[in-house]
């Protein structure tokens, strides 16, 4: 017995202080984590009323499903459709991408709290008090806990309507993939010594899960694939919410979350702190980075890479699929006006190339505000001031990182052009412009960064907030038919629908003169300011 209480009181120590941790993580992230689930919870429960306007009637319902069963590149990108209900559609149409949208969030939070602390130095100061050896990992487990339970919750309440236990099967089996990453997180974040790779390795992980899925689902069209079984999004759609839900599945993801918990809660007791089990590899005995810039490439680079792989293969999926989503919402009267609203009124397949081409501007919003916060990242940190002590301006400093930034949006939607050009089979001029002709708008959000980070740095994050916020104007605008005078909000709204429309110069200039005016103040601001602290 006393053997007992001694194991007790030894892993009650090495949890001491995890209440503190964990209220002070959740005071760290009581702007970000809110939006992210506001974001989540909005895009799925606008979609019930939306599908309601779409397909009123049983019959519209039951050919749409027809439809996509016989489509495989549909069933690709989004998952077979399993019932005619309201609720059943609201889940195929957004569960894959709210349960990818849940796991982001969720390995994000995890590696800021636990690499990311390691890596600044916080950590290590954080440990030196009465704080267990397992705490912060507690910790930042239970805030991605909090984080998925508040989005479950949401999308339970609000989906009720369609069905009180397929509501609550689907908000569980969002908090359910968005626990299955956060532990793969909490596993990774013992393994490498860099948070940025800690991150960019379980995205990798949530890319192959994604990939799986795509590729099950485009063989059958009721997600029984081998391949939809090994992902945790595959697991999602097999729980089947709103059509005669599989409630077993959720072990499943229990058994995934507790497993790889386990396996985080071992390496942690098994390295020092700041420590990993895969170190960095050393650099060259001589100096490559001779510039700002290239220390800039050197520190973007993976990201760049990343988003343009994604970006060209997002553009071959949407070419290939442009014809069949022509004749999927050519019978819907009410389908086809939304596509008009995003992508004018020239005929239907310019429509959707429109609409697809201006989708991924508005992502490639998130990517320039992520690159330009780069520079809010680098000083914060404390990693900027040993470069300027050295013959390096600020303008010089912050120079690299925006080229990387701007350069790179012009990069990524040129390669969503190409990928579109590939996929659809056609020339790549028009389409190509479609998507270049994006870039003014996304310069504009960056630019509000870049104005942001060099006037009013504590104010810095708040550039997500405008992205977040044009991103949900563009997507859910068109399908809750807003007034023009809301849509106007996002610069999105201002350009000429390419490729049906004619060429508008006017809005494109402006929209570039704007950009040009904003980042030219905030890189005023941010010369004549005092470095953050």
């Amino acid at each position: 017995m006393t053997a007992l209480a001694v194991r007790a009181s030894g892993r009650s120590r090495q949890l001491a202080g995890t209440g503190t941790l964990l209220r002070f993580a959740l005071r760290r992230d009581r702007v970000t984590t809110p939006v992210w689930v506001a974001v989540n919870a909005l895009m799925v429960l606008s979609m019930p009323g939306t599908l309601r306007n779409l397909y009123g009637t049983t019959a519209e319902r039951t050919r749409l499903v027809d439809q996509v069963a016989g489509n495989a590149s549909f069933r690709a990108l989004i998952g077979p459709v399993l019932d005619t209900s309201v609720g059943a559609l609201t889940a195929w149409r957004v569960g894959v991408y709210a349960a990818a949208l849940g796991a982001a969030m969720s390995l994000l939070i995890v590696v800021r709290h636990t690499r990311d602390e390691e890596e600044s130095g916080r950590q290590e100061l954080v440990a030196s008090g009465a704080v267990g050896r397992r705490a912060p990992l507690t910790a930042a487990l239970l805030a991605a806990a909090v984080a998925d339970a508040a989005l479950a919750l949401l999308v339970t309440v609000g989906l009720a309507g369609q069905g009180a236990g397929g509501a609550l099967a689907f908000g569980l089996g969002l908090a359910g993939v968005g626990m299955v990453f956060a532990t793969a997180a909490a596993v990774v974040a013992q393994l490498t010594e860099s948070a940025r790779l800690a991150r960019g390795l379980t995205a990798a992980a949530l890319g192959a899960a994604f990939v799986l899925r795509a590729a099950g689902d485009s063989a059958t069209d009721d997600g029984s694939s081998p391949l939809t079984w090994l992902s945790p999004l595959g697991w999602l759609e097999n729980l089947r919410s709103f059509a005669d839900e599989r409630w077993w599945v959720l072990a499943l993801f229990a058994a995934a979350a507790a497993v790889q918990a386990g396996v985080a809660y071992a390496l942690a007791g098994r390295r020092d702190v700041g420590m990993s089990f895969l170190p960095t590899r050393p650099g060259p005995a001589t100096g490559r980075l001779g510039t700002a810039g290239a220390l800039a490439w050197r520190l973007q680079r993976g990201a760049v890479l990343g988003w343009s792989a994604g970006f060209f293969l997002a553009g071959v999926v949407y070419g290939g699929l442009t014809d069949g989503a022509a004749d999927l919402v050519r019978d819907n009267e009410s389908a086809r006006r939304i596509f008009e609203r995003m992508g004018g009124r020239s005929g239907l397949t310019d429509a959707f190339l429109a609409s697809m081409t201006g989708m991924l501007g508005l992502v490639a919003a998130l990517y320039v505000v992520a690159s330009v916060l780069r520079l809010h990242g680098e000083e914060t940190s404390g990693r900027v001031e040993p470069v300027l002590a050295c013959a390096v301006g600020r303008l010089r400093w912050a120079a690299g990182h925006l080229a990387i930034a701007f350069g790179g949006s012009a990069l990524i939607m040129t390669l969503a052009g190409l990928g579109f050009a590939v996929g659809y089979g056609k020339e790549a001029g028009p389409v190509l412009g479609a998507c270049l002709v994006q870039l003014p708008a996304v310069w504009v959000i960056g630019a509000v960064a870049v104005l942001l980070h060099g006037a009013a740095p504590r104010l810095a994050p708040a550039a997500w907030g405008v992205a977040v916020a044009v991103l949900l104007i563009g997507w859910v605008g068109p399908a809750l038919d807003a007034p023009r005078i809301v849509l106007d909000l996002s610069p999105f709204g201002h350009l000429p629908k390419l490729p049906g429309e004619a060429m508008r110069w006017t809005p494109v200039l402006g929209l570039t003169g704007l950009a040009a005016a904003l980042v030219a103040t905030g890189l005023v601001a941010l010369r004549r300011r005092d470095l953050a602290g």
